[in-house]
């Protein structure tokens, strides 16, 4: 199983796929004249602003649902992953992967803002709806809404669930089978109340998760401030090949950067357009931009944190392409959370190994639930026309069955699964949002036209952009002026 798994990755996760995403995170951030750094400080303003509706959520709610998925065991497991097989010079490239990706979130979250619609009495957007809105390709959209139903339904709960009991059973010493069944017990009181009960618990949770992991991380890092300059040389030095150590890992450590950058940040990979849509804004643009943030928060922030605590602490192997370990500082641990759980064992003895568990509990479970609200999504799609409760079922057992099984199965398949499930959305995803890139672009031309007029909360208006079938905005528009 495991060979079949890498052998399928290998063809997913080609150097192309690698290749593809930081040169399309390049292009949008060159045709949005780098959003990411001219609006910043509006990216933090629509964070806070927006209120919820009875069909969609607030942008804060929006954004940390976004960051439910975003802020997972990659930025625990997946950053110490990425520098086992990578090196510490994989560290830049996800610094690189998330700098360019948010110009991508931008670009595919103001068009899930766009091409959204309303079902049951709650938005539902994401790519098969700009797909099939905005493209005309309808089975190019049910395409994808089926490799992320099983992608999000299936293959990457238990990814998630996997990190979770592994380090519960390093830390706590709970054996998998009864975390399992407490994941499931809390998964099912939570998805079985919908996209709300799933708001409302992420607003709650995510922020505190992803700051107390910073600053817990930020203790490790102040008490060894000395070594962080040093760090910081041996990230850049890896990342182009001078490193003498890592000199020959280049080729891996932008594969593995950028790869476990993506699967981390999400960025183009499709899975934030879904929550970008749920938001109730006045502008597709300023929930693009919202999101944009997301992917900072994800990278820059959480996965800056623990590439720090390893990195300082030297808790870390790497293996090169051969299989020959390249640098040994923790004997008999492979890749994954228990590089972190060491780096904090390291400065707090005693609690540094039990608080990532906890931190790593949070941050995968409110991911699952990202994931599901993901899949249902796609599955409303996909039963627009028929009666779905039974199928809506169905997808909440089939998700809790792959959660409680993730945590029992062995790492190296979790992963390999969760990365053929992130690859062929990421691959479906970009290319639509290349061959449908206006639209956005012209949104965000239109927002800030709009601003530079002094109005501070844009208002959308697709008829005047060319922009067609977006058919709830144009109602909007219509109740706005028979309202006035």
């Amino acid at each position: 199983m495991q060979a079949a798994v890498d052998w399928v990755n290998g063809w997913v996760w080609s150097p192309a796929l690698v290749y593809l995403c930081l040169v399309v995170g390049l292009y949008f951030s060159i045709r949005t004249r780098f959003l990411q750094v001219r609006h910043m400080g509006e990216m933090i303003r629509q964070m806070f602003r927006g209120r919820s509706s009875a069909a969609g959520v607030s942008s804060f709610q929006a954004l940390t649902i976004a960051l439910s998925g975003r802020v997972g065991t990659g930025n625990i497991a997946g950053v110490a992953t990425a520098i086992g097989f990578g090196g510490p010079g994989a560290v830049f490239w996800m610094w690189m992967v998330a700098f360019l990706g948010a110009a991508t979130a931008y670009v595919e979250s103001a068009l899930g803002q766009i091409y959204k619609t309303e079902q049951l009495g709650l938005y539902r957007g994401g790519p098969a709806y700009y797909i099939e809105k905005g493209l005309g390709w309808r089975r190019y959209a049910i395409v994808f809404a089926v490799a992320t139903m099983l992608a999000c339904g299936l293959l990457l709960p238990g990814v998630q669930t996997n990190s979770i009991a592994a380090a519960m059973d390093n830390a706590f010493g709970i054996a998998p089978p009864v975390s399992g069944t407490l994941i499931v017990i809390l998964l099912g009181l939570i998805i079985f109340g919908g996209v709300r009960r799933i708001a409302q618990v992420t607003q709650i949770v995510v922020p505190f998760m992803a700051l107390g992991y910073v600053l817990a991380a930020g203790v490790v890092v102040v008490l060894n401030i000395e070594k962080l300059p040093g760090v910081i040389s041996l990230i850049v030095s890896s990342a182009f090949g001078t490193e003498a150590g890592f000199g020959a890992m280049v080729g891996l450590a932008i594969q593995w950067g950028v790869k476990r950058g993506v699967y981390s940040n999400e960025a183009g990979q499709g899975t934030g357009p879904h929550a970008a849509a749920a938001a109730e804004v006045s502008h597709p643009a300023a929930q693009g931009l919202v999101q944009a943030f997301s992917v900072y928060v994800d990278t820059l922030f959480v996965c800056t944190a623990t590439a720090f605590m390893i990195l300082i602490a030297g808790t870390y192997n790497v293996t090169g392409a051969d299989g020959i370990q390249v640098f040994t500082g923790l004997a008999n641990i492979s890749a994954g959370t228990g590089f972190t759980q060491a780096a904090m064992e390291s400065v707090l003895p005693g609690f540094g190994a039990m608080f990532v568990a906890v931190a790593l509990f949070f941050f995968a479970f409110t991911t699952v639930l990202a994931y599901y609200y993901i899949a249902e999504t796609n599955l409303a799609y996909l039963t627009r026309n028929i009666r779905s409760d039974g199928l809506m079922f169905t997808l909440r057992i089939g998700l809790i069955g792959s959660a409680l099984y993730g945590c029992v199965r062995t790492s190296d398949l979790a992963w390999g699964l969760g990365d053929i499930g992130v690859g062929i959305m990421a691959w479906l995803n970009i290319v639509a949002i290349l061959v449908l890139q206006k639209p956005a672009l012209a949104a965000l031309k239109d927002y800030e036209a709009q601003q530079a007029k002094g109005r501070l909360q844009p208002e959308f208006d697709p008829r005047p952009l060319g922009i067609e079938n977006a058919g709830l905005w144009v109602e909007r528009t219509e109740g706005r002026k028979r309202r006035s």
